[in-house]
């Protein structure tokens, strides 16, 4: 999180000062995003996600044990929400074009957006725990300890599951023909 003391903010929060929790959201709200867009590959159901984690952030902050890191705690928090979201929809087929960066290029642009689409499909196939670690790693830019402490693992066993799902995710895209 950066400069701000966690626990200094959460006292805050816990003691009704409403910015505080203002603060918190600022400083998370961008992980917890991209962690649900990339676990669940939409947009709309991913500021879902997020607001409900949120909620239940703000509804159960007091019985947050201050002992572990925060970030673990919100991460579970996210990861059961987006699990709940996937199995209560539909199998989503494509990606919105706004989540891929403008290219220089027409040319550029429309393959970054193809490899960004097969990249968000084949994502969608990994089993959860594939996800989980893949996501951690090369979207929210975790450490082996930070994932370790996230996922309640040993960082041995993070970094062959990494290894293990980045082989299923290449093996997946190159049956797509996408160069990974």
């Amino acid at each position: 999180m950066g400069a701000i003391d966690e626990n200094a903010l959460i006292a805050r929060c816990l003691s009704g000062e409403p910015r505080a929790f203002d603060e918190l959201v600022a400083a998370y709200e961008r992980i917890v995003f991209t962690l649900a867009l990339r676990m669940i590959g939409d947009r709309e159901e991913a500021r879902d996600v997020t607001q409900v984690v949120f909620l239940k952030v703000h509804r159960g902050l007091a019985s947050y044990d201050r002992r572990r890191r925060f970030f673990s705690w919100i991460y579970r928090i996210a990861v059961n929400e987006c699990l709940n979201a996937r199995r209560g929809r539909r199998v989503h087929e494509g990606l919105d074009e706004r989540l891929v960066d403008p290219a220089p290029t027409q040319e550029e642009q429309a393959m970054r957006r193809e490899v960004a689409d097969a990249v968000q499909v084949a994502l969608q196939r990994l089993p959860e725990a594939d996800r989980e670690v893949l996501v951690l790693r090369h979207w929210l830019e975790r450490s082996y300890a930070e994932m370790a402490d996230a996922l309640g693992l040993p960082e041995s066993t993070i970094k062959s599951r990494l290894f293990e799902a980045r082989q299923r995710l290449g093996r997946l895209l190159r049956t797509e023909g996408v160069q990974a």
